[in-house]
């Protein structure tokens, strides 16, 4: 049930961020129809959603202009003065989204509200490094990424209602060898870990599939097959 209203503002040009090293956008534009169909499949009308990896503005100007009420977290202030900016430009000003500039170990355990669904895009491990931040989860190693995450996870899940609904949208990465590290599997550990059951599955085919056949010849080279999918992980707290 996608009715198009996201597909009211260009979301696809909307600059999601940098990194800090660099001037050119760096991160992926998350999918604004994807996102309407997860509000509405999965949230009750006009309740509240939780990001706590709202490292872009797609999933918050896409609730509040549906009648949602959006929180997101970011460690990073640009981040999260970026997003603002881009709220304010496609949003009434009494309609904005709520972003909180911190650690979301940290202000997760300061929320008060209890929200209806969890929806995020979290870091894909270090596959894109966003900052020097000791506290930002794409500076670590893997060991300690996960044992953080999961935390992190924890603590979102604690602020969602029971019979509520948990998604995240996740891709496999390599590690320094080339070999998958299985981080869509830990995240469903995760979530089970923490007491939700996993009740949904669905692939999100990325744009740009003639190109990566282009690339299959060459990545074939290594004996790599091209990923041209993203992972749609939904859970359930009972």
């Amino acid at each position: 049930t996608y009715t198009g209203a996201a597909s009211k503002f260009d979301y696809y040009r909307v600059k999601e961020g940098k990194r800090d090293k660099t001037d050119e956008q760096s991160t992926s534009i998350f999918d604004p129809a994807l996102t309407e169909l997860m509000y509405n499949w999965f949230c009750p009308d006009n309740g509240m959603i939780l990001d706590p990896f709202a490292g872009g503005s797609v999933r918050g100007i896409v609730a509040n202009y549906l009648g949602y009420n959006y929180t997101g977290i970011d460690i990073r202030q640009e981040q999260i003065d970026s997003n603002r900016e881009q709220s304010l430009k496609l949003l009434p000003v009494d309609k904005q989204p709520q972003y909180y500039v911190g650690d979301s170990n940290v202000v997760l355990t300061e929320l008060m509200p209890m929200y209806d669904l969890v929806f995020s895009c979290p870091p894909y491990a270090d596959l894109e490094v966003y900052s020097e931040m000791k506290e930002d989860l794409s500076t670590m190693e893997y060991n300690e990424f996960i044992k953080v995450y999961a935390e992190i996870i924890k603590k979102a899940v604690a602020k969602l209602k029971s019979g509520g609904y948990a998604c995240f949208v996740v891709g496999e990465v390599r590690d320094k060898n080339g070999f998958y590290i299985g981080f869509v599997p830990d995240t469903i550990k995760a979530f089970e870990k923490c007491g939700m059951k996993f009740y949904n599955e669905a692939i999100l085919l990325q744009s740009g599939l003639g190109a990566a056949g282009m690339r299959a010849n060459g990545n074939m080279k290594s004996q790599k097959l091209v990923k041209v999918h993203q992972n749609i992980l939904v859970f359930k707290k009972i």
